[in-house]
Parts: structure tokens; C-alpha cells; sequence
């Protein structure tokens, strides 16, 4: 349905040219932290690109270096918490705070900063449809109400959104960075107020680690929201080896995230082509499709993965992303047959179409109608049981570190936290290993609390009570 165009831009922003303006708030938006963006997406090209025998990896590593020069606003050098006490006031923390306040007044303004960057995408859609956009009505418009009454879904949209901040934002969210904390400890130095010699002290990062150590019961354990004997505050404590143990969190969720993100595209594209092929000639190549996703199906993945890790060990694929890519490349390998499945019947739903048969009698190729005709109607499927699978790639991610497979140590992953401090659990370091399984549980439940929502959004009948009582789920999940 159209409608004439009509300017209500008065409501939204004071200008005759709302678009403008929503641009230039984008504009300073991105400006105020570009060096985040650009380091976060160049830093996961780098480590791709630093192990392969591709060219560029040079050209890469120097476009990171200069990416590391442009100034952010929230950035650790603008708001510093690595400071040191001396007999009388803090010095080198931001306007002379103690570290944690430091710190927290950082971690906050970045998530902050998230939300309005939120913010003014919702702002941006909500222009586009109330100023320029001709039709008044359009199915997408019910799909993001219903979704907007998703409690459920709008928990799991907030939780995902707060992870992904956490990855992109993580070298600034941390109280310490990688390299000086755990990379290379003992090539750093801090600086602290000796309360015993009543003097300012210089030493080793590597020493005060050792001297910050939580296990078990121990009187130099760091617990969470706790300053270690050299002024270093630690949100989530310290690791039995004395580093940070957010730090470490941290760090681990950008790996989590690139590995999870990687697995779960690779495998949805295997899974939407081969569903889409399956669909459209049906008969043999269906069966033959349905035969070998069976095969697939009837692995052992755990086996799989531990002969393939042994296998590529020493070749140039186990040292991307400290072995993550392996991982990604195994996940999808193996995992695509579920979501195949899972997109099959939608997939032979829309070949059924008269549509389908109109394109085919005006003579357009098998891939364009396939490409334009019947991948849309699938799409919404695709992102449903996508975003429940990334939340299974995480916690097998997770799981496999846990059990020493996969990521190589001491390259920082949430399940390698929780199995260093699994002999620790009923003493007085517990939050070594609660911490990040908690984390992990709430990650894995934002993803799927998020699917439902889309899932419901896109199908409502989906939820609807069948005639025996029974709610039935759409679409399989």
C-alpha cells in the first residue's frame, strides 16, 4: 500500500533534512571510537593472513600497526587506571581515582557508548520509516513488533549485544592488556607504593604475578572486586598463575566470538546451497543429499576432531587463531547436516510455489531461481537456527578447551579458565572456575533465548497450543 510522501520530521529531529543529521550523530559516533572498529576487524584478518603463506600478511601487520596509532576517545591512555599509590594520593589513574573506579568509570562509558551506538540504528530504521520510505505498510513491520513483545528474545538481543561489545571492545574493557599481563610479563614493569620500606617500588609484571597467585586457600589469593599487595585492582581476580583473570575473559570472548562466527557461516552457507538444490531438482539428488548428510550424521565428531587436531598439528592451519580455525573448520564440516535439515522442509515449501513454476516457464536459470525466488523465503529459517547454533559452537568451543583439544595454550579461552581452576572449586579460589562458566551459561541462553524471539517473530503460529494442549514449535526447533 502506498502513500504520499509526507514530512513529519518535526517529531523526530528539528530539521528539514532529518537524514543529515542522523548521519552526521553516525558519523561522530564512529569517529569518537574508529581505532576500536578498525583494530577489532584488521587484528582478525592479521592473525588469519600472519600464518599462511598468502601474500599480504606484511601489508596486513603494518595496517595494524597504524590502526593502533589513531586516537579513540575511550581508550586506555584517555582513561588510565594503571597507577600506583604514593603514601598520599594515586598517581597515573584518571583525575586521580583509585584503580577500580578507574576502571569502572571506562567499562561503563564503553558500554554506554554501545547502547547509543544502538540507539541510533533504532533511530535510523524508525526515520526510514516514517520519512522515506513509500509503502505504509510492509510484512517486516509486524515481525519487529511481535519481536519487540518478546521479553524473552529482547533478554537474549541484550545479552548477545553485550558479548559482542565485550569482544570488540576487549583490549580497552580489560584492567590490564595481554601482552603485559600474560604474553610477556616479565619484559613489563609496575610500579607500587611498599607499604614495609613505606617508599614507591618498581618490579616485573611476571614477579607480582607470582606473588598475586590464587590457589586454594592461600593468603596471596586475589578474590573478584580486590586490589592485589601491589595496587592492581582485579574485577574477577586472579588465575593460579596470578594473572587477571577478566583480562583473560576478556580476551577469550573475541576468540570465542571470530571462531563461532566463522564455524556458523560456513556451515550455513553448506547447509541454505544444499538445501536449495535438494528442493529444487528433488528426486535422486535429494535422496542422494539426505544419504549423505546420514553419513556425516553417523561420525563420531569427538573422535573426528581428535584424529583431524593430530593430523593438522603441524601444519600452518593449527596455528591460526592458536588452532580456532581448525575448530571452525571441523564445526562446519561436521555440523552443517542439522541445519541442512532443518532448512530442507521450508526449502521444498517454496519449490512448490507457483512462482516457481512461473520463473522456470519464462526460461530463468535453476541458480537465479533459486538465488532470487526461493533463498528469501528461507532466509528467516537461516537466522533462527543460526544464532542457536553459534550459541553451540561457543560452549563447544568452550567444552573442547576444557578438555586441552583445539585452542593451544596458553592462548586465552573461557573453557581453559574453567579447567585451570577446577582443583580450586571448594576452596577459597572458587571464582576461577564459577566465573566463566556462569558466563558461558548466560552466553549459550542469550543465544537461544534470541532464536526463539526471531523464531517467533517471523513465525507466530509457532507457539501457538495445538488441540491436545501441547505447544508446537515451527520450523523444528
Amino acid at each position: 500500500m502506498a502513500r504520499a510522501h509526507e514530512t513529519t520530521s518535526g517529531r523526530l529531529l528539528p530539521t528539514n533534512s532529518p537524514a543529515a543529521v542522523w548521519a552526521a550523530i553516525g558519523a561522530v559516533l564512529f569517529a569518537a571510537q574508529a581505532g576500536a572498529f578498525f583494530g577489532f576487524v584488521v587484528s582478525a584478518f592479521g592473525d588469519l593472513l600472519a600464518v599462511t603463506p598468502l601474500p599480504g600478511a606484511a601489508f596486513v601487520t603494518a595496517v595494524e600497526a597504524a590502526v593502533e596509532q589513531i586516537p579513540t576517545l575511550l581508550s586506555r591512555d584517555v582513561i588510565p587506571n594503571d597507577g600506583y599509590w604514593n603514601g598520599s594520593r594515586w598517581v597515573g589513574t584518571f583525575l586521580g581515582l583509585p584503580p577500580g573506579l578507574a576502571w569502572g568509570i571506562r567499562a561503563a562509558l564503553v558500554y554506554l557508548y554501545a547502547f547509543a551506538f544502538a540507539g541510533w540504528g533504532i533511530l535510523g530504521y524508525r526515520l526510514y520509516r516514517r520519512e522515506y520510505r513509500t509503502a505504509d505498510w510492509t510484512p517486516r513491520d509486524d515481525m519487529i513488533d511481535r519481536f519487540r513483545g518478546h521479553k524473552w528474545g529482547i533478554f537474549g538481543l541484550v545479552v548477545v549485544f553485550m558479548f559482542v561489545v565485550m569482544a570488540v571492545f576487549a583490549p580497552v574493557l580489560g584492567p590490564t592488556t595481554v601482552d603485559e599481563n600474560m604474553r610477556n610479563s616479565y619484559s613489563n614493569e609496575i610500579t607500587y607504593w611498599d607499604s614495609d620500606a613505606e617508599a614507591v617500588q618498581t618490579t616485573l609484571v611476571g614477579e607480582a604475578n607470582l606473588a598475586s597467585q590464587s590457589r586454594g586457600d592461600n593468603p596471596e589469593r586475589v578474590l573478584p572486586m580486590e586490589y592485589d599487595d601491589f595496587g592492581r585492582f582485579h574485577p574477577f581476580g586472579t588465575l593460579p598463575s596470578g594473572q587477571d583473570l577478566f583480562t583473560f575473559i576478556v580476551s577469550g570472548s573475541r576468540l570465542s566470538l571470530v571462531i563461532g562466527l566463522l564455524s556458523v557461516g560456513l556451515s550455513a552457507g553448506i547447509a541454505a546451497s544444499l538445501a536449495l538444490v535438494a528442493a529444487y531438482y528433488k528426486g535422486r539428488t535429494d535422496l542422494g543429499l539426505v544419504l549423505a548428510s546420514d553419513s556425516v550424521m553417523a561420525m563420531p565428531q569427538l573422535l573426528l576432531l581428535i584424529m583431524l587436531t593430530t593430523v593438522l598439528s603441524g601444519t600452518w592451519l593449527a596455528e591460526i587463531y592458536s588452532g580456532g580455525f581448525v575448530l571452525a573448520l571441523i564445526f562446519a564440516g561436521t555440523g552443517w547436516t542439522y541445519m541442512w535439515r532443518s532448512l530442507r522442509g521450508p526449502a521444498l515449501q517454496v519449490a512448490e510455489r507457483q512462482w516457481i513454476d512461473a520463473a522456470q516457464s519464462f526460461g530463468q536459470r535453476p541458480l537465479t531461481i533459486m538465488r532470487k525466488h526461493m533463498l528469501p523465503y528461507i532466509t528467516g529459517y537461516l537466522l533462527i537456527y543460526g544464532s542457536m547454533t553459534l550459541g553451540g559452537a561457543i560452549i563447544s568451543i568452550a567444552g573442547l578447551s576444557y578438555l586441552g583439544l583445539g585452542i593451544a595454550p596458553p592462548t586465552p579461552e573461557w573453557g581453559r579458565a574453567i579447567n585451570l581452576g577446577q582443583d580450586y572449586v571448594a576452596t577459597g579460589s572458587w571464582h576461577i572456575s564459577l566465573i566463566p562458566g556462569l558466563l558461558i551459561t548466560l552466553v549459550v541462553t542469550g543465544f537461544n533465548a534470541l532464536g526463539d524471539g526471531v523464531r517467533d517473530a517471523i513465525d507466530p503460529q509457532s507457539d501457538a497450543t495445538t488441540e491436545d494442549g501441547a505447544a508446537g514449535r515451527g520450523g523444528g526447533a
